[in-house]
Formats: structure tokens, sequence, C-alpha cells
């Protein structure tokens, strides 16, 4: 099996776009499984520009495959995505796909989009122990809370990878965070977001998500909600809204993720390839100012003196409107013989931050991204995420090698 599950669907080469957009789910739960290895048609490798043409604020191709010409593109502006049933959408593909609509993500429905949250409590945890010279199928003692603080406004200057990611799922709208990363084939030019697996994919249970956006430096300002009602959109999206147009992450996510009990966990980790809303324009790193680089060779624990988490908790305590951060030692955690152990944290954001990125001080003596956060506890103590090692390099190298020169 290879070790990334492909979100076959570019904007750039979306032939398939609006009607495959409703078969964005992978697999639902009435399939029985996700297909991973499943391959794009030949319409979507050869398909034409997604950015031409279109349906009012959908950015559609000029053409639909053969199979899809019955598709009215309509259902998708006037909401039947909703509709989650297979028997009233199409089937044609297996992989992602995210056609652009303008305004759909207005400040309203972003300000009301619930955490993507995953939790686990005490029988969860495996592994013995922290000692020895192994990271792997060990458990350090559970560490002490500590505080999540609040980032600094402007988040523009003070956090400037950070951002919201925003999806639709069966469940309704949901929010997680990313991180802006440097991508090696477009260097001081990425497009490219990490963020964690079950954030654009469900797992073993069901699809790919729909509508996925990210959003850098959301409410830029720090706003109250009362002071967001009357706040233009630059305000709160002050970068602008970047879409989609193609995702990855791994086969054991996908395999094996799960809602709760931290199953697919160990690899719970994502890309995004992004574009703005509007067209034209730099790229996403130019606009922002910055792109982490990401530490692949999973750092040992005694390697990491601290890491820093970022991310926006949105449920209570928080709201999900302004941007916090813990910084820890880390610890190790392992969930069960199938997942590889994890780093963690003491911190006590809460759902929402899922997604946001783990900081260490690299060689460099600058931020480098070691991992993501991936699940917490039930009261809200610790967060962790996994080490990225292979897996993460495979799903990061995928988009980049499908967008090089972008």
């Amino acid at each position: 099996m290879s070790s990334v599950s492909r979100g076959r669907s570019a904007l750039a080469a979306a032939a398939v776009v609006a009607a495959l957009a409703v078969t964005a789910t992978a697999c639902d739960p009435a399939d029985g499984e996700a297909d991973a290895s499943a391959k794009p048609s030949a319409s979507a490798e050869d398909g034409g520009n997604a950015l031409e043409g279109g349906l009012g604020d959908i950015r559609l191709p000029d053409e639909l495959p053969a199979a899809l010409k019955d598709f009215d593109p309509e259902k998708w502006r006037n909401g039947e995505w909703r509709n989650w049933d297979r028997e009233d959408w199409l089937r044609e593909a297996k992989d992602f796909v995210n056609p652009i609509i303008e305004g759909l993500w207005d400040p309203d429905r972003m300000k009301d989009a619930e955490e993507n949250d995953r939790r686990v409590d005490d029988s969860d945890i495996d592994g013995g122990e922290g000692g020895g010279g192994s990271d792997e199928g060990v458990t350090d003692p559970e560490p002490a809370p500590k505080r999540a603080q609040p980032v600094k406004a402007p988040y523009r200057e003070n956090a400037p990878a950070v951002g919201k990611v925003f999806m639709d799922t069966p469940k309704g709208a949901m929010v997680c965070s990313g991180t802006v990363v440097q991508d090696p084939r477009n260097p001081g030019k990425s497009n490219l977001v990490a963020t964690a697996g079950h954030c654009v994919h469900a797992g073993k249970e069901g699809g790919w998500f729909r509508n996925i956006v990210f959003v850098p430096a959301y409410n830029d300002k720090a706003l109250t909600s009362k002071e967001l009602e009357k706040a233009p959109r630059e305000e709160v999206a002050p970068h602008g809204v970047y879409w989609a147009t193609w995702t990855q992450t791994t086969d054991h996510w996908i395999a094996e993720g799960a809602q709760t009990g931290g199953a697919g966990a160990s690899q719970d980790f994502a890309v995004l390839h992004v574009e703005p809303e509007e067209k034209g324009g730099k790229s996403l790193e130019e606009t922002v100012g910055t792109a982490l680089p990401i530490n692949f060779d999973t750092p040992a624990v005694s390697a990491l003196s601290s890491v820093r988490a970022h991310g926006y908790p949105a449920a209570p305590p928080f709201d999900g409107l302004t941007m916090h951060t813990c910084a820890d030692e880390p610890g190790r955690l392992t969930l069960g013989p199938s997942e590889s152990t994890m780093y963690r944290i003491g911190c006590t954001m809460t759902g929402g931050s899922s997604g946001g990125g783990w900081f260490a001080t690299g060689a460099s003596g600058k931020p480098v991204l070691v991992s993501v956060t991936s699940i917490g506890t039930l009261d809200h103590t610790w967060l962790a995420g996994p080490r990225l090692g292979d897996e993460a390099k495979a799903v990061h190298d995928a988009v980049s090698r499908k967008h090089a020169g972008d």
C-alpha cells in the first residue's frame, strides 16, 4: 500500500469538478470503506482549466465528462451538496474535488462553524512508562496542563503562517487550524498548508470533506464576537480566502482514522494546495510573508526542549475567534499497537485547534514545523500530535510534485 492517499483533484485539472464535487466523500458510511488506491479518471488527468467558464459564482471547467453530462450544476449552488445520500448524487469519483464557490465562506458562516474535535480518555492509552533509548511503544507520565495564552494581535505580524481551516462535513460547517509551509518545488512561492488528516477526510467511516478553505490570520485584530458582527470581510480575512484545490492525507488515516479513541492519530497529517478565491495575485507565502520548513526526521523527544502549538480553539471556554498558543517540553504517547508513538504536551486548547502547527527551533535558530494537533483529552489538559516521518513526507512531496512550477 502506498503511504499516501491521493486527493485527486486540483482545480487546474478538474474536468470532473462540480459533478464530482458531490462525490468528494471518497467513501461515505454506506460505502463501507475508503478506496485509498483509487485512480483519477482520464478526464480528471486531461481536464480543462476550471478557472475558465463557470456558473455565476462557481468556477467550473469548460466541459464535464461524458458520464456526467446530465448533472445539473445549479444544484450545487442551491445547497443540495448538503445531501450526502449516494443515491441522490453520482459516485463516479473516489477522489477529492473542491470547486471554488465565491462568497460561500462569508464572515457569518465562518463565525458559526463548529470545532472538528477528536478526544481520547485513559482507556485509549497504551505503551509502557517512559525510559530506555527508544521512543516507540512508550507513554510518558501525563503532563501538567499548560494554560493556553492568546497570541498578540495583529496576527499578521506575530504568527503570520497560522490560520483557520474551514470545511463542510456531514455534521455541518466545521473548523480546524493550519500552517503555511514551504514548498521545495516552489521556493519562496509556496501555496501549501499543513493541517490534520481529520480536517480533510473522515477516516475509515467516511470520505473527503467539501468546500475546504484556509484563511490566514483569521480575525487579525482579535475582535470580539460583537465587533466581528460589524467588521468588514477584510478584517475577518485580511489576506482573503484560499480554496483547497488539492489535498492528500496518509493511507493510515483513511484506513484507520476514527472520530473517537485515537485510531489513526499517529499519522493524522494532511497537506492542502490552495489558491485565492479572487483570481490572480501572489502566492500564499508571498502574501503572508513566510512559510515554515517541516522537519520530517521525527526528532526524539530528548532533542526537543520545547515546542509551541498554535491554533484557534473553538470549544468552551474558547469561542474560536482568536488565536492561542501553548509551549511545553514534549513527552511520548502511545495509543495502541497499530499506532506509532506521538508527541504530547500539556495544553488547555480545545477543539478547533486541531491541525494547528507545533513549532520547534530549528538548526538555523528559526521555527520549524514538527507536528500538528491531532487529539486531546475530554477535560482539555493535553494535546498530542504525530511525529512527522516518511508517511507525512510522502504526502507533502506528492502535493508539491503535483503543483511544481505553479
